[in-house]
């Protein structure tokens, strides 16, 4: 039995994992999960990957590979999600801010620097002809930083995911004022390369019982229900969410894809280079478009 750690963020598109933990698959494959809920989200577990405090995370496209481009000794060895990410732009339900284009000069709460909530406020800015400056970001760790922060009006602007947020939305906390889909398959599973050199013969048994359950939970028409009761959304917005859903399924990387994304995050000055795809990804299961 091998002692795996593990971290993803505490959200519903980590339902798999825990179902196949719970039924001890894992186990059965003499595999021993010892999964972390990483509420900081992408940049928290970059920081885990490189200080060795996790071998594996679920991690937002964009975040790990700038992180790995900065040094993060890990490797991308399939895509998770392959549907885009729906972020919420969110404000404190007294804002004055109504509207996206009035976002200009106010102060967003991120959970890290290069994290998901960090880098797409640029595809936003992007989208919405907004600048930004270095000084418009503050720093609150996660979701409940993000709530004392606009509470208390030290900042004004938060990005989160949109069904994990909308929860506060409906309690009257927050005010959605928009939304901002990522241009990419939004979560990749990152490995450690210390980790892939001493188990890389576990790692394909890893990714198969993963996939297996994302499939079987893709499958499930009971699914919403018991998304809703576990993450406390309301069956409508767990309905929209699964409906959109699509799971990877595959350890397969195609390069075509990948080079699709580094450029379009070139564009947005998320990384400043193409760098190569054996330096991102995991070579074995890259496959090039004949």
């Amino acid at each position: 039995m091998i002692n795996i750690n593990v971290g993803g963020v505490p959200e519903h598109f980590n339902l798999a994992w825990h179902q196949a933990m719970e039924d001890g698959a894992f186990k059965a494959a003499g595999i021993n999960i010892r999964w972390q809920d990483v509420p900081g989200g992408t940049g928290a577990m970059c920081k885990q990957l490189r200080e060795g405090e996790l071998d594996i995370a679920i991690a937002l496209t964009e975040g790990v590979v700038s992180d790995i481009m900065q040094g993060n000794p890990s490797r991308i060895v399939q895509f998770y999600v392959n549907s885009p990410l729906r972020w919420g732009i969110f404000v404190n339900a007294k804002s004055s801010i109504q509207t996206i284009s009035q976002m200009q000069g106010h102060t967003y709460a991120i959970s890290r620097y290069k994290s998901g909530s960090h880098l797409m406020a640029y595809v936003n800015a992007r989208q919405n002809q907004l600048t930004l400056a270095e000084d418009d970001f503050m720093l609150v760790g996660d979701l409940e930083g993000a709530r004392e922060a606009l509470g208390k009006n030290e900042a004004q602007l938060f990005m989160w995911e949109k069904f994990t947020t909308k929860p506060l939305v409906d309690t009257g906390e927050f005010r959605m004022i928009g939304e901002c889909h990522s241009p990419w398959p939004c979560f990749v599973i990152v490995v450690r390369e210390a980790f892939i050199d001493k188990h890389e013969d576990e790692l394909p048994r890893i990714l198969h019982i993963v996939n297996t359950y994302c499939r079987e939970l893709k499958n499930n028409t009971n699914a919403p229900q018991l998304i809703a009761q576990r993450y406390g959304i309301k069956l409508e917005d767990a309905a929209q969410w699964f409906k959109e859903l699509e799971f990877a399924c595959s350890p397969e990387i195609e390069e075509q894809q990948m080079s699709t994304i580094l450029r379009e995050l070139v564009s947005l000055n998320i990384i400043t280079d193409i760098p190569r795809l054996n330096d991102i990804c995991y070579p074995r299961h890259l496959i090039p478009v004949l």
